[in-house]
C-alpha cells in the first residue's frame, strides 16, 4: 500500500511537471509574440547576418525577446540564418516567425529610370536592394563584362532598360547585373531587332538616339515625330545640332552633373567633345541618359516625314513647331527667342 501511494505521488509529480513544461513549450512556440500595432511589419535581415543582428532587427517587433530566443534555438534557426526581406503579422508566434524567416523571402519592387549616368544608377539601386552603391559601381563598370556583351564605357547604360522590376531585397551586384543583362536581351526581341536594322542602327545605336529624343520631348505622343527629324538629318549627312548632348558634353566636361543649362549660347557650340553635335557628325559615343522605353520605341516606329527643324511651341507648351526648311525653321525659331528673351533666361 506504502509503495502504491509512492508510486501515485510520482505519477501526479510527473503529470504536473509535463503540464508546467508544456505550458512553458506552449507559451514559448505559439503564443502571439507581436508588439506593433499596424497589421504587418517588415524585417531586413543581411546576406550574412549573425544571430545577435536578427535579434537587433527584430527586437522593436517582439514582445519578449527571450521567448524567441529560446524558440529559435530549439528550431536550429541560429544556425540556418537566410537574408532577405520577411513581412511579419500581427499576432504571429514565435514558431510562425521563425517558419516565415526560414522560407518566405518575398521581392521588393525595384524601379528606375531617367539616370545620366552608371553612378547615378548605382545610388538609385542603392537604395532599393541590399548591394550598396560601390558594388554595384564596380560591377557596371567591371570592362571584361562590358567587352564580351558588346558594350563600352560610353554606352554601358544602354544596358539598363528603365522599368519596374521584382528583385530579392538580398540581391547581390553581380545578381542584379545578370538580370538587367537578361532583362535586356528579352527587350530586344526579333521585332525590335528588324525594326532596328531597318533603320541601319544597332540597339546601343536606338538608346543613344532615343535618350536625345527622350530630352528633346517628354510628350509620349510627339518623340516619334522627333525621332524622324533626327533619323533624316542622320541620312541627309547633316549635324544632329542636338541642344541636349552639347549641354551632356558639357556637364561632362565639367564634371558637375549637377549643373543646370536652360539655355545653349552660341558660344557653346565650340565647346571640344564627341557630345557636340554641332561640331561632330553622327551620334555621340553613348547615350545622354536612360530614355524611357516610349522614347526606344518611338525611335523604332518613327513617323515618316519630311521635317528636318524644329523648335519649342511657345503656345503649347511641351510640344514643338517642326519644319521641312531652314526658312520656315528661322520663322519659328524667331518666336522661340522672343519668348525665352522675355524671360530673361540667358543661361
Amino acid at each position: 500500500m506504502y509503495i502504491k501511494r509512492i508510486l501515485l505521488a510520482i505519477l501526479v509529480i510527473g503529470l504536473l511537471a509535463g503540464g508546467v513544461f508544456a505550458y512553458m513549450v506552449y507559451n514559448v512556440f505559439f503564443t502571439p509574440n507581436t508588439a506593433f500595432n499596424n497589421t504587418e511589419a517588415f524585417v531586413y535581415i543581411p546576406t550574412h547576418a549573425s544571430f545577435n543582428d536578427v535579434k537587433s532587427s527584430l527586437e522593436p517587433l517582439l514582445t519578449d525577446l527571450d521567448a524567441f530566443e529560446s524558440a529559435a534555438k530549439r528550431k536550429g534557426y541560429v544556425q540556418n540564418i537566410r537574408g532577405g526581406k520577411y513581412r511579419i503579422l500581427i499576432g504571429m508566434t514565435n514558431n510562425d516567425i521563425i517558419n516565415t524567416l526560414r522560407v518566405n523571402n518575398i521581392p521588393v519592387k525595384v524601379a528606375f529610370n531617367n539616370q545620366e549616368r552608371v553612378h547615378d544608377l548605382a545610388g538609385r539601386i542603392s537604395s532599393q536592394i541590399e548591394a550598396d552603391s560601390l558594388s554595384l559601381l564596380r560591377v557596371f563598370t567591371d570592362n571584361e563584362f562590358l567587352k564580351s556583351n558588346g558594350f563600352d564605357e560610353a554606352n554601358q547604360l544602354s544596358l539598363y532598360i528603365p522599368n519596374s522590376y521584382e528583385f530579392f531585397w538580398n540581391t547581390s551586384a553581380e545578381g542584379f547585373r545578370e538580370r538587367m543583362l537578361k532583362e535586356y536581351q528579352k527587350f530586344w526581341n526579333e521585332n525590335r531587332t528588324e525594326k532596328a536594322k531597318t533603320l541601319g542602327l544597332k540597339p546601343n545605336e536606338v538608346i543613344t538616339l532615343a535618350s536625345i529624343v527622350h530630352k528633346e520631348s517628354a510628350k509620349v505622343d510627339e518623340r516619334p515625330r522627333v525621332a524622324g527629324v533626327y533619323l533624316n538629318r542622320l541620312k541627309a549627312g547633316m549635324l544632329l545640332q542636338a541642344d541636349p548632348t552639347l549641354i551632356f558634353g558639357m556637364k561632362k566636361k565639367a564634371d558637375d552633373f549637377s549643373l543646370v543649362i536652360k539655355r545653349v549660347l552660341y558660344k557653346d557650340f565650340e565647346l571640344e567633345s564627341p557630345y557636340n553635335t554641332y561640331k561632330y557628325g553622327g551620334l555621340p559615343p553613348g547615350p545622354i541618359t536612360m530614355p524611357d522605353i516610349s522614347a526606344i520605341d518611338g525611335v523604332l516606329n518613327a513617323e515618316k516625314h519630311n521635317y528636318y527643324y524644329f523648335v519649342a511651341n511657345v503656345e503649347n507648351f511641351g510640344y514643338h513647331m517642326f519644319a521641312e526648311d531652314l526658312a520656315q525653321h528661322n520663322r519659328n525659331k524667331a518666336q522661340y527667342i522672343r519668348w525665352i528673351n522675355s524671360k530673361n533666361i540667358n543661361r
